[in-house]
């Protein structure tokens, strides 16, 4: 290592312990800390207990200035008087519940839809069954539209009158059936709600048929739409925020809407509208009409910064439709997990809310998921009921898979090798002439048919597969709440050692997989750099050997916050590559013994 590599490689050792000196936080400091941890952890479990007892929360409401939409229906929702409209026979509020086996919904007679919809296979991260829709006083659902008497009308507060009789309804595997409202208006006007279940999926059909009122809408346009914010179901507030988002497809394109900074944001998409939606990470309402639509209408609401895990995420979506000449509309309502089998019978690019790759990369991640990550794991689940031990065979199954480029890149490393002392040689040699020592050098490549960049092409040739399952493993649900050893969800990080103050970028608590995954890339750099060869004298060399311990450590500062999944997958796939080093090794070396050296 030359005087200036050893004396910047200093400095910057002494720059970093300086900052962590300096960031250090005094007794009193982290005393601090942990009462603000322990406050936002109470915070944090508290919302979900309101939120599974369905009451509305106060820290909801912002002090941002709502839209001329939203001041519209505050008036009428003060107001009881909406024209026509407001002479319903309904008097009474009432609710019926659907159950299947995936989910049980409440629904009210107030806006005739859902206030309430519980999941039966997913909890929240507090272990009680997951209920999405955090406004339980009247339905998620609203149309929305001005009336010929110029009176902005929302049915979400009109009271319907419940034509399906009972109180309930349950569906066992197979079955199909009907819930009905009528908002019942004078001469017989009528508008007609009929929601359609399918016991094995999460998706609804809807129709509603407007009898008698059409001509009392200006323009006939309705807006239909999700108002209600959807309820967190994570314990990471702050990562669950970051993933909350609206989105709208049409023209065979995804458009995402997500506000950035504190305040309210709207965006209108004008034309054919395929379908609208709102999400947080792992949970989404999807709307798709079965008609021509006019255009989307997406908001967002944000209370404070994004890094804030107390700041509120709320997004709305609705579609404009005109009411066609037999007064019916038509829509496919999905309100579930985002995962791959069950929302794509919705809607084959609805998966696509789902980054599962950055988007110069989704050319290879979206085939390279949908037909290959996702049926491997959901054909072996069927025998293997551990999602812990699925990563470590899909690690081993991938390792397979890239052997042929990792023993093509070793073999050229060894090859590289043969040749340092004759590079040395020319370096030497033509020391003052680097022109000449560049020509006679790729005159050795050539001669010795060795390519100087063997070891790194096919590592290349293997990033797309590293880089989409790095971001797969964050974001796909198949991973939540599934434990493995200490792991108690595989989707979250796995914090085994707790520390008593905070180190930035890393925290104040450290995984137990990523860090074992750290401590197994420094023991594989350290047989890479035996393979790389290079001698103690090369500059690059010594270069490379301080490199092999730096890199490891900033992978643990930015692993260390990820889905524990994705480290126990790189830890895996890193043992494995270690065990494939030491037999390359092991067959270089007898190569070696048996085969005459170069002149």
């Amino acid at each position: 290592m030359d005087k200036n590599t050893a004396t910047g490689l200093g400095l910057i050792f002494l720059i970093m312990v300086a900052w962590f000196v300096v960031s250090m936080p005094s007794e009193e400091e982290r005393a601090a800390q942990v009462a603000e941890r322990a406050r936002q952890d109470s915070l944090a479990q508290i919302e979900s207990v309101e939120n599974e007892a369905q009451s509305p929360s106060v820290t909801d409401q912002t002090p941002s200035q709502p839209s001329i939409r939203e001041q519209a229906s505050e008036r009428e929702a003060a107001a009881p008087q909406s024209g026509i409209f407001s002479n319903t026979e309904a008097t009474e509020q009432s609710e019926f519940v659907v159950t299947t086996p995936l989910y049980t919904a409440v629904f009210s007679s107030k806006g005739a839809g859902p206030v309430s919809f519980t999941f039966s296979e997913y909890d929240s991260w507090a272990g009680a069954p997951f209920q999405l829709i955090s406004d339980s006083t009247k339905s998620a659902y609203n149309f929305g539209f001005l009336t010929t008497e110029n009176l902005n009308v929302d049915t979400q507060n009109l009271l319907f009158t419940q034509i399906t009789t009972g109180s309930s309804l349950t569906l066992n595997e197979g079955d199909t059936r009907e819930l009905k409202y009528a908002l019942q208006l004078s001469d017989g006007r009528q508008i007609v709600y009929t929601y359609t279940f399918l016991a094995d999926t999460y998706e609804i059909d809807f129709d509603v048929q407007f009898i008698g009122v059409s001509d009392y809408i200006i323009g006939r346009a309705v807006d239909f739409g999700w108002t209600s914010k959807l309820n967190a179901s994570e314990k990471d507030k702050k990562q669950e925020g970051i993933d909350a988002a609206a989105y709208v497809y049409l023209g065979e394109e995804l458009e995402k809407f997500k506000v950035d900074e504190p305040g309210r944001q709207e965006e209108t998409f004008n034309g054919n509208i395929d379908w609208s939606a709102t999400r947080t990470k792992f949970f989404t309402q999807f709307i798709k009409p079965q008609h021509q639509t006019e255009s989307a209408f997406l908001t967002g609401e944000v209370t404070g910064e994004n890094d804030d895990p107390l700041t509120k995420h709320k997004y709305t979506a609705s579609i404009t439709s005109s009411i066609p000449d037999d007064g019916v509309l038509s829509y496919k309502l999905f309100v579930g997990p985002l995962k791959y089998y069950e929302i794509k019978q919705v809607d084959e690019h609805a998966y696509d809310m789902v980054e599962v790759g950055y988007n110069w990369l989704r050319w290879f991640s979206d085939p390279f998921v949908r037909f290959i990550v996702i049926p491997f794991f959901t054909f072996f689940s069927g025998f293997i009921s551990n999602y812990g031990v699925l990563v470590i065979i899909f690690a081993a199954a991938v390792k397979l898979v890239l052997s042929p480029l990792t023993f093509k890149s070793y073999k050229s490393m060894a090859a590289m090798r043969e040749l340092q002392p004759q590079l040395k040689e020319l370096q030497d040699k033509y020391k003052d002439n680097p022109q000449k020592q560049q020509q006679e050098t790729m005159k050795l490549y050539k001669k010795n048919k060795v390519n100087p960049l063997g070891g790194c092409l096919p590592n290349l040739l293997q990033f797309p597969i590293l880089i989409t399952l790095w971001r797969f493993f964050q974001n796909s649900i198949l991973l939540r709440q599934e434990e493995f050893l200490w792991a108690s969800d595989l989707s979250a990080p796995d914090y085994i050692i707790n520390l008593p103050f905070s180190i930035p970028f890393l925290g104040d608590a450290i995984g137990g997989f990523v860090l074992l995954m750290s401590l197994a890339m420094v023991f594989q750099s350290r047989l890479t750099g035996g393979m790389s060869g290079g001698g103690g004298s090369n500059p690059m060399a010594q270069q490379m050997k301080v490199l092999q311990y730096i890199f490891p450590v900033m992978l643990l500062f930015i692993f260390n916050s990820f889905a524990s999944g994705l480290s126990l997958y790189y830890l895996i796939f890193n043992v494995l590559s270690i065990v494939q080093q030491l037999y390359i090794n092991k067959t270089l070396g007898k190569g070696e013994e048996t085969t005459p050296a170069k002149a």
